[in-house]
Parts: structure tokens; sequence; C-alpha cells
């Protein structure tokens, strides 16, 4: 696994994120991204992503928004391990967790996640998506950057052992998104949660089952995990405790926007008379709260059908 043989990315004059290789236990390590909105100045390197060492080969889980940050993660690994990356486990199909993608392929690894991602990967939202990050991420993700398909789809539980570690892989969906895994290490204790659990910053809700991702966060409890890994923010030690803010979040969208499109309140008088308060402190609020309010209001319409 040579990083040097890897395409560099054209050089831009900015600072680049910082990304470190944290470990969590022994042979199991993270990077964090930033608690930022994704953009050229931070390479898309707003989620997080881990990677466990084994004897037969390295496991990465998630692969990070943009190639260039997928090469800096390699890079990482390498100062950790000479060993092959073997396997990469896909937590879900967002931008920022796959743009980073096609170096893995290419390093011959195998792309494992759920199958119902693939409907996704085929639609025109990925498209579009995709050709507006090649504008608003110019340079790190360009007219190279491709969508990248599984080589294994998942339709249920898995156990995946490599060099004789253990990986508990868990359908969660849908949640965030249809497709949602979590990968669970029961000798190590160590929880990847994927976007279930957002910390430090307003989770991003998209067209999320708000009410099923309430639900799969509690099944995350049934995990004897003492550390989770979260697809944003710092790792948690208190995992109970640390899915309290993302709980309470989808549980007072629901509420408050649930009671407006019972009363067929108009949105843009239920969003300025709600009370934000407990919220409006955090990272991105200003970003996203809206759109998740809406998202809410709209999937409140539907469940009440």
């Amino acid at each position: 696994m040579s990083v040097q043989a890897q395409t560099s990315a054209p050089a831009v004059a900015v600072a680049k994120p910082l990304m470190q290789a944290k470990q969590v236990v022994p042979n199991v390590y993270y990077v964090q991204g930033v608690s930022e909105m994704g953009s050229s100045a931070n390479q898309n390197f707003i989620s997080n992503a881990g990677f466990v060492v084994t004897p037969a080969g390295v496991v990465v889980i998630d692969a990070l928004g943009s190639p260039e940050l997928a090469r800096r993660l390699v890079a990482e690994i390498a100062k950790v391990t000479r060993k092959p990356i073997h396997t990469v486990v896909l937590t879900h199909y967002h931008a920022d967790h796959i743009y980073g993608l096609q170096v893995f392929k290419d390093l011959g690894a195998r792309i494992v996640a759920h199958g119902a991602a693939r409907e996704y990967l085929t639609s025109d939202t990925a498209r579009l998506r995709l050709e507006s990050s090649r504008q608003e991420l110019w340079p790190w993700v360009d007219e190279k950057t491709r969508l990248v398909p599984a080589d294994e789809w998942l339709s249920g539980p898995q156990v995946l052992t490599v060099g004789g570690v253990r990986f508990d892989i868990q359908p969660v969906g849908p949640s965030h998104t249809a497709e949602d895994l979590v990968v669970y290490l029961p000798q190590q204790k160590v929880l990847f949660a994927g976007d279930l659990v957002f910390r430090n910053r307003i989770p991003f809700v998209g067209q999320a089952d708000s009410r099923h991702w309430i639900e799969a966060m509690q099944s995350l409890l049934k995990f004897d995990a003492r550390w989770v890994v979260p697809g944003h923010g710092p790792i948690s030690n208190d995992p109970k405790g640390d899915m309290t803010l993302t709980r309470d979040y989808l549980l007072y969208l629901r509420e408050v926007m649930g009671r407006a499109a019972k009363d067929m309140e108009p949105f843009e008088s239920a969003y300025a008379n709600t009370d934000w308060s407990k919220f409006e402190k955090m990272p991105l609020f200003k970003s996203a709260n809206r759109m998740n309010a809406y998202n809410t209001y709209l999937l409140m319409e539907q469940e009440a059908k």
C-alpha cells in the first residue's frame, strides 16, 4: 500500500483541515471531521471515519467526503500499519461518507454496504448531488470523482470476521437513511454508529424517518459498547447520555411540527412561533434547523394521513 502511488489532488492555497488518527483501544482508530457544512475550504471533511487493524489487513468504516480526504486517511493508516486495506464498510451513502470510495476501491479494498442504497446510487438525486458537489467542492470533488457501488450488498445482519477480529454489522434503517448500518466490535466494545448519532452539532435530518431513527437509537443501547464513534463529532464513552441530544432534538421536531401539521398551521408561522432556545446555540443550527423542521413538517403531514 503505497501512499506515494496515489495521485495528488490539485494544490489549493488554503489551510487544509487537520486529520489525525486517534486511538480508541489498541488497533482501533478514528478520524474526526470538523463541525461545519461541507466546503472547498474544508475538503468536505465534515464526517468521521474509523479503521481497525487486523492480522489480515485493515477494515475501514466510511470513506469520507472527497478522494483527497480518502488519500489523507490512507496516509494516516500507513503511519499505524503497513498492512493492506482489506474491506470498507459504509454506514450509509451520503456524500460526506462516500466520495472517497474510489481511492479504496483502486487499492483493491472490498466494499460492503446495505442493499437499500442501490436505489439511491442510480437515482437522479445522487447524480445531481455529485454534479453540484463538483462545483461547490472543487477541486477536491471534480469530474474524476465517481459514485462507487458496493461489492457486497447486505440485506440483514452479518458477522464479518477479518484476521480473527469480529465485526457485527447491524442494519438500523430506515432511520437517518434507508440503508443505515452500524458496526460493533464485541471484543473491543466499540460501536461505530454512523449518522444515527451526532455529537456537538445539530443533526442533519434530510429525508429521515425520524420515528424509526428514535427507536433505532434505543436499540443501539443494547450493544455493550464502552465507546461509541458517532458519524459526526467527538467519540463518546457515555452512549446513553450522548445519544440524548440527537434523540431530544428529533422528538422536539416531531412534537412541534406534528402539532402544527395536525392544526394545519402553515410552516412559516409554526417555525416562527416555536421556541428553539434549547438548540439554537448548537453548531450548524442556523445552517440546518429550518430545513430539518420543514422536512419534519412534511413527514408529520404524511404520518397523519
